[in-house]
């Protein structure tokens, strides 16, 4: 399995990138090298780099440096290495240690993996026509999470480009105390095709996947390690400029915590969300084709690192494209994504047996929301026929114009249990005149500890998004207990009782865009 892997991803990269290279070629002979970097310790990281034409030394250029993503070979950026080189800058992409040829063991971005990005400025530096004052950093998944806890540890980095990374690695994947499923369970299955787990994330992996408790602050001191949310007093004291992409139905590294690391970051920024699930808004640029992200990327670097004067300092640093329409929006800042809210009212009580799948799910990882980016098809339910002993089901009131949800949607709501553990994933619908409800958002939430027969109020963001509710329909809350998605935690013959306290009245708070 691990040799077809090789060969179906190298194939499919050599082949994209060869047509991605091939206009480039005949218009500059850009330099390409393959070359071995001693990374931390000693260890050997394969990469290649990318000069421009004329680069002998007489000349210094910007320079950025490109880890490569989670199970992705080392050719993974070379169609825009080559874009890079050609508009004159000096790009080295490497394997991130544990995975193909490069040595080590995987680090899943620990400190061994920080310290490699450090070795191949230093390398750079020293053997190619790279300036060390116009240093960056860019990747997609793994490498924008590497790129984000380099900027907060070497201070030569002045720019970075993260595109569907992660800030906060707990709230990733494991948002609201449940363990995100599908993504722990695809990541780890491609470190193991692909490279070399070490002991450490063996054990985090099968501890995490078997819901050991008893390891629960282990794990989430090891997620904030490799979290760039904790090192955020130190990437704002470095200064870089930072550009954040992502996609609203990425299952792997949710957008909400971008948006919250976005906000806190002082220094040049920029925020850019799109439909699609992990690495898919990036993925046709990496075969060279063009893509937007890749675009403001390329315009990142071209302000920052070469001073060029393209006005993307002077655009609204928040971007936003909409699941449901083809444009761009601009707003001044996160805040201003959610500053206009509506709320429904999640009134009737509402009694949910546990450990039966009501329909109600939020797709497949990697899969659904991609169809989604690309044929607007989110996944959906009949509201009607949902089986009330395993969901519950709350409506709005029709509305009478569109409703266009920007941002993150919150649901309060007060839970009473008949055991001390459970789980349930709450579903926003968009619901039309038959009945059908499109997903809108979702997101999960897990308790332990709690004594049975007692209420407790709880406070759930669904995942950001931006989606449009046409006029006639209504939005709809869902709840369930049992989505592929995630590891539920519901003991056998629990129930699990929404109910909305006259002192404590339950809802849904759905963000609107201002008109």
């Amino acid at each position: 399995m691990r040799t077809s892997l090789a060969l179906a991803v190298s194939a499919a990269l050599v082949a994209g990138t060869a047509l991605g290279l091939a206009p480039a070629a005949q218009a500059a002979d850009t330099s390409i090298r393959f070359v071995d970097i001693a990374g931390d310790g000693g260890t050997v990281l394969k990469a290649n780099v990318v000069t421009p034409a004329g680069g002998d030394g007489s000349a210094r250029y910007p320079v950025i440096v490109l880890p490569t993503s989670w199970a992705m070979p080392q050719i993974e950026y070379l169609a825009q290495a080559q874009k890079l080189a050609d508009s004159g800058y000096v790009v080295v992409s490497y394997n991130s240690r544990g995975f193909w040829q490069s040595g080590g063991e995987i680090e899943t971005a620990g400190p061994k993996d920080v310290a490699d990005a450090s070795k191949v400025i230093d390398w750079a530096l020293a053997n190619t026509p790279a300036d060390p004052d116009r240093v960056g950093m860019a990747g997609v998944s793994y490498g924008a999470g590497i790129s984000l806890l380099a900027a907060a540890h070497d201070p030569r980095v002045k720019a970075v480009a993260a595109l569907s990374g992660w800030a906060d690695l707990i709230e990733s994947i494991y948002s609201g105390r449940t363990q995100h499923l599908q993504a722990a369970g695809l990541l780890g299955g491609a470190g193991y095709l692909t490279g070399r787990p070490g002991p450490e994330l063996k054990q985090i992996l099968g501890d995490f996947l078997s819901s050991n408790l008893d390891k629960e602050d282990e794990m989430i001191a090891w997620g904030r390690t490799r979290s760039p949310a904790a090192y955020l007093d130190r990437i704002n004291a470095n200064g870089a400029a930072i550009m954040l992409g992502n996609a609203w139905g990425d299952t792997i590294f949710p957008p909400n915590q971008y948006a919250s690391f976005y906000e806190k970051l002082t220094g040049p920024k920029r925020l850019e969300f799109r439909p699609g699930d992990h690495a898919t808004a990036e993925a046709t640029g990496l075969f060279g084709l063009p893509n937007d992200t890749w675009t403001s990327t390329h315009r990142w670097f071209d302000r920052y690192l070469k001073g060029a004067d393209n006005g993307i300092d002077r655009e609204q640093p928040v971007q936003l494209k909409s699941r449901s329409t083809g444009g761009y929006e601009g707003y001044a800042d996160w805040k201003s994504v959610n500053a206009d809210r509506r709320k429904f009212s999640l009134a009737d009580t509402e009694h949910v047996w546990a450990n039966v799948d009501s329909g109600a799910n939020g797709g497949i990882t990697l899969l659904t929301n991609a169809l989604d980016q690309f044929l607007r098809t989110p996944p959906v339910v009949s509201v009607p026929l949902l089986p009330r002993a395993f969901a519950g089901v709350w409506q709005s009131e029709r509305y009478d114009t569109a409703q266009k949800v920007r941002g993150t949607a919150k649901v309060h709501t007060t839970v009473t249990p008949t055991k001390e553990s459970g789980t349930f994933v709450a579903y926003l619908y968009d619901v039309g005149p038959l009945g059908i409800g499109k997903l809108v958002s979702n997101a999960p939430y897990t308790f332990h500890d709690r004594t049975p027969g007692q209420p407790f109020a709880v406070d759930l963001e669904l995942f950001s998004t931006a989606y449009d509710v046409p006029a006639g329909h209504r939005l709809a809350l869902v709840v369930d207990t049992v989505d592929p998605l995630y590891i539920e935690h519901n003991p056998t013959g629990a129930q699990l009782t929404f109910s909305s306290p006259s002192a404590d009245p339950s809802y849904v708070s759905v963000p609107l865009r201002q008109e």
